[in-house]
């Protein structure tokens, strides 16, 4: 019976053929990248210098499905389809009358979703002459991604890398690394933008926006290298939309509907990967509901501002209109590595402003408390990211459990934390603490975004 399955897997010939483009079925036209200088809208020409034309292509695309090349379908192969899980022994454990599915994208070569759009630029680059790709990284998911793409590829890479987790998570820079991609802590000597940061403040933890900083000053400044960012732009999410479009099919093979879809957000693009592809079933008034999961201390969708603001912190790229917290917001190093971004993704920001996504904020404590409870039952250590999604789940569940209601739960298990060991010691010696970002800090931060 599908009931008592618990893995529920696909071939390798049900890997998706194609992205989903979520642009073509919402009424709701996102507002244009504005050009960092003018604040006029931003155009081809200005994306250039960073990205290869395909992609500028497919970040203003309005098309609903965009094939995917057979280059990059046959690396997904490595790792794709991704299983669906029913969490049986965690719905046990709770008690509760709902049924609990988790899409797993651990088992990717980085442990994440990362690969999914990395592969994909690091194609399109390849394919326009490229040379040298340089990036970001937050708690290290992204940077591996791309080094392991980019390795595939025969491509150079330099990561610029949050100098908080540099530290924290040791094994992340050496994963980078065997994969023949340099790394380096951000702020680093290496670029301006990470001189004068130092300058301010030579012990600063970094943050997104300053190793994007970094990243996109060492990729204009070089003709043969071009920049890829891991979260946030369109073409990036619609990257991950194969994980949703594997899970439908993975639902219906559990003859299932989720009532809800959870993921935590940092950048967006997980949750976009596993949400967007059921935003037509929503739209069509199927009873669906969205839930982006952050940490407190970065809030950028719960106590964030919806306005165009730059996506790093030395305000070299276009602005974008996002849910933000200031371009120079730098946040408290909590574990959550790869959510600790200032900004949010225009189109999650733009659903989550017309009531299609349900924001919610949890503190890192409670976060690792339903992390050991899912390993516990599991048997799946989950990185600190999707942990938070981990934490909605169980509270809907319990919700279930009081009212008697059978609910179906979907969440996205994004990434493993076999790499966040380091994590997990903190929380068991009782040394983790909470943090919420101050008002204060907020306020300041929020003096840096730009006034129209």
């Amino acid at each position: 019976m599908a009931d008592a399955t618990t893995k529920f897997t696909l071939p390798e010939s049900d890997i998706p053929t194609h992205w989903y483009n979520v642009q073509a079925d919402i009424e709701w036209p996102l507002d244009p990248a504005l050009h960092p200088g003018t604040h006029q809208p931003a155009g081809p020409e200005d994306f250039a210098p960073l990205f290869p034309m395909a992609l500028i292509g497919q970040e203003v695309s309005k098309e609903r499905w965009i094939e995917i090349p057979d280059e990059v379908r046959d690396i997904y192969r490595l790792w794709r389809p991704t299983p669906l899980f029913r969490a049986h022994r965690l719905e046990k454990a709770l008690g509760t009358p709902a049924r609990i599915f988790y899409k797993y994208e651990g088992g990717s070569p980085a442990g994440s979703h990362k690969p999914n759009t990395a592969v994909a630029q690091v194609y399109y680059n390849k394919q326009e002459g490229t040379k040298r790709i340089t990036t970001e990284t937050g708690a290290g998911q992204w940077g591996s991604a791309l080094a392991f793409a980019t390795n595939q590829m025969g491509i150079k890479a330099k990561v610029y890398m949050v100098s908080a987790s540099y530290k924290q998570k040791p094994y992340r820079k050496s994963m980078i690394e065997t994969w023949g991609a340099e790394v380096v802590p951000s702020p680093s000597p290496d670029t301006k933008a990470g001189r004068d940061i130092l300058a301010a403040d030579p012990d600063s933890p970094g943050s997104l926006g300053i190793a994007i900083s970094e990243a996109v000053e060492d990729a204009v400044m070089r003709d043969d290298t071009k920049y890829a960012l891991g979260s946030v732009l369109n073409h990036v999410l619609m990257h991950q939309t194969i994980i949703g479009q594997e899970a439908i099919k993975q639902m219906e093979m559990a003859d299932a509907y989720p009532d809800m879809v959870i993921g935590c957000v940092g950048g967006g693009s997980n949750f976009a990967g596993i949400a967007f592809p059921f935003v037509p079933d929503r739209l069509k008034g199927k009873k669906i509901r969205f839930i982006a999961v952050e940490p407190e201390a970065s809030p950028s969708l719960t106590r964030g501002k919806f306005a165009y603001d730059f996506g790093d912190t030395a305000g070299m790229t276009p602005l974008m209109k996002m849910h933000t917290l200031g371009h120079t917001f730098v946040p408290n190093p909590i574990h959550a590595g790869g959510l600790r971004y200032h900004g949010m993704a225009p189109l999650v920001s733009l659903l989550v402003a017309h009531g299609l996504i349900e924001p919610r904020a949890y503190h890192q404590k409670t976060v690792f408390d339903a992390a050991v409870q899912f390993a516990r039952t599991e048997g799946i250590i989950p990185a600190p990211e999707p942990s938070h999604a981990i934490r909605a789940a169980i509270d809907e569940a319990l919700l279930c459990k009081e009212s008697g209601e059978a609910k179906t739960i979907l969440f996205h298990l994004c990434g493993h934390g076999n790499f966040d060991m380091s994590a997990y010691e903190q929380y068991f010696s009782g040394e983790m603490v909470d943090y919420a970002y101050p008002e204060e800090a907020i306020a300041r931060a929020m003096e840096s975004v730009p006034v129209f």
